[in-house]
C-alpha cells in the first residue's frame, strides 16, 4: 500500500510558509488602522513668538509632531476663532478675548488655565539720547517733538494697547497725546516702528522690548497703572487633535513654565 502521510518536516514549512504570507497581508492593515499623529495648530500672541517657538522645539524632542504656530494680535486671532478657524490651542495676551471666547462657549471646559504674566515699558531706539521718567503728568508728548508719534499697538482692540491706553490714563497724559499716536496692528509691528526709528517712542511688553537689540527701555509702567497683564491658555471645543492637549498640559507644566521665565516672562 502507498503512504499518503506527509512527514513533519514538510509540515512545519508549509506552517511557517502561511505564518509569514498571514503576517505580510495583515501588516497594512495593521499600519493603517494606527492612528496618525498630527502637529496641533497653536494660536498665539504675537509677543510670544521667541518663547513659544522654543517651547514647541522642546516638545518636539520628546517625540511628539512639532506644534504649527499663528502668531498675530490676540484679537485678530480671537475673531478668526469666532469664524470658525480650525485650530486647537489659543493662547491670549489678555483674558478679555478669551472671555469673549468663553461666552459663545467656543473653550474646551476645565481647560483655560492663567498662564503667563508680563509688565508694559516705554521704549526708544538703541541709542537714543531721550530720558523721561515714568509718572503722573509725565512731558511725553513734548518730549515726542513736532510731528512725532508714540507707536503702540491698536488702542481699541489689540491687547498690547488696550493696556498702554489704560496706563496713560492712569498717568493724567492720554489726552495729551491726541494726534500724537501711531496705533499698529499688533504689539510686534509697534517695536518694529521703533527699532527701525520710524518712531523716537513706543510702548511695547517687556519681553518685547528684550528680543529686540534695535531698542531700549526707557522706563517700565506702575503695575497699578493697569489690569493685570496675563496671558490665558485653553483647549478650543473644536479640537479633536489629543496632541493639542498634550501641548497645553506641556506649556502649563514646570519643563514648559521654565523656557516661558527663560524669554522673561512670569509664570503662574
Amino acid at each position: 500500500m502507498i503512504s499518503t502521510s506527509v512527514p513533519f518536516r514538510a509540515v512545519a514549512r508549509i506552517a511557517t510558509w502561511l505564518l509569514l504570507a498571514l503576517g505580510c497581508a495583515l501588516s497594512p492593515i495593521a499600519a493603517q488602522a494606527a492612528p496618525e499623529r498630527r502637529a496641533p495648530l497653536v494660536l498665539a500672541a504675537a509677543s510670544l513668538q521667541e518663547s513659544l517657538n522654543a517651547a514647541a522645539d522642546a516638545f518636539a524632542a520628546r517625540g511628539h509632531p512639532r506644534p504649527r504656530i499663528s502668531f498675530a494680535a490676540s484679537s485678530a486671532l480671537a475673531r478668526q476663532i469666532e469664524s470658525g478657524a480650525p485650530a486647537d490651542l489659543f493662547l491670549s495676551a489678555d483674558e478679555q478675548w478669551m472671555d469673549a471666547l468663553a461666552a459663545k462657549r467656543l473653550l474646551r471646559p476645565g481647560t483655560r488655565v492663567s498662564l503667563l504674566t508680563n509688565a508694559l515699558v516705554l521704549i526708544a531706539p538703541q541709542g537714543s539720547p531721550v530720558r523721561l521718567r515714568i509718572a503722573p503728568g509725565m512731558p511725553i508728548a513734548r518730549t515726542l517733538g513736532s510731528g512725532r508719534r508714540l507707536a503702540v499697538a491698536d488702542p481699541a482692540a489689540v491687547p498690547a494697547g488696550i493696556y498702554a491706553k489704560q496706563a496713560l490714563t492712569s498717568l493724567r497724559v492720554w489726552n495729551t497725546l491726541n494726534g500724537k499716536l501711531a496705533p499698529a496692528d499688533s504689539v510686534r509691528s509697534a517695536l518694529a516702528l521703533v527699532s527701525r526709528r520710524a518712531a523716537p517712542l513706543g510702548i511695547v511688553y517687556a519681553t518685547d522690548a528684550r528680543a529686540d537689540r534695535g531698542v531700549r527701555v526707557v522706563g517700565i509702567f506702575p503695575a497699578s497703572s493697569h489690569v493685570p497683564i496675563r496671558y490665558p491658555l485653553a483647549t478650543l471645543a473644536a479640537s479633536r487633535n489629543p496632541e493639542g492637549e498634550a501641548f497645553r498640559r506641556f506649556l502649563s507644566s514646570a519643563q514648559g513654565k521654565a523656557i516661558f521665565r527663560r524669554f522673561g516672562f512670569g509664570t503662574r
